[in-house]
């Protein structure tokens, strides 16, 4: 017995330094492939972006009547989820079916192919960018509606800005908590359609060359 517990620790010190041999070379080829351009690119993308949904959300929201207020809240969440799915069911996807789909030529197998190619860029920018940006607006945009609630109903301000804000933050968790299993169940059509949709505003050149 104390013979095959030695042998047992062994081999788990064994598979243990393997392990981290191996997340050493991992950790070394992604600071070798880090793309700066891309790192810069992203950062001037999340500024626009959030400057102008911030402006939206600011200049729109207290001048909106309650029920508008809280539609354009629900929208806001909505985009998170949806780019969550999209972010995450990109990681999930087979390039192989979407290789094989655009040697037939289906519209938006192509755009398809690049975003499962640059998986990794698709994520960061639809689950960090959008998501956190919609985040944040969501809940700029929560204060404000909870002033107009407040307002309207003479209810304590510190306690409604409290529950409008645990509500958008339970739909948005919920939502996407949700959407993560649709999307790994779901991610080489979800990808597709998203393709799909893309292919009508955005026309990279055809692949020269589809892989089996």
């Amino acid at each position: 017995m104390l013979f095959r517990r030695k042998n047992r620790k062994e081999q788990a010190k064994v598979e243990i330094n393997n392990l981290k041999v191996q997340t050493r070379r991992k950790e070394k080829k992604k600071k070798e492939q880090v793309d700066s351009k891309w790192i810069t690119q992203i950062i001037i993308i999340a500024f626009t972006i959030s400057f102008c949904l911030s402006f939206i959300s600011e200049s729109t929201i207290p001048n909106l009547s309650l029920p508008f207020g809280i539609i354009l809240i629900l929208l806001f969440i909505l985009i998170n989820i949806v780019f969550d799915v999209v972010g995450m069911a990109v990681t999930s996807a087979d390039e192989k079916v979407f290789h094989s789909m655009n040697s037939r030529k289906v519209r938006g197998a192509n755009i398809a192919v690049k975003m499962v190619k640059n998986a990794e860029k698709v994520s960061n920018f639809c689950c960090d960018v959008i998501g956190d940006i919609c985040g944040v607006v969501s809940g700029a945009a929560s204060a404000s509606i909870s002033v107009i609630i407040s307002n309207n109903l003479n209810t304590n301000s510190f306690f409604t800005s409290l529950i409008v804000a645990a509500i958008v933050a339970s739909l948005t968790i919920g939502g996407k908590a949700f959407g993560k299993s649709f999307a790994i169940n779901k991610s080489n059509i979800i990808v597709y359609e998203s393709s799909k949709a893309l292919s009508y505003i955005y026309h990279p050149k055809q692949l020269k060359k589809s892989k089996q």
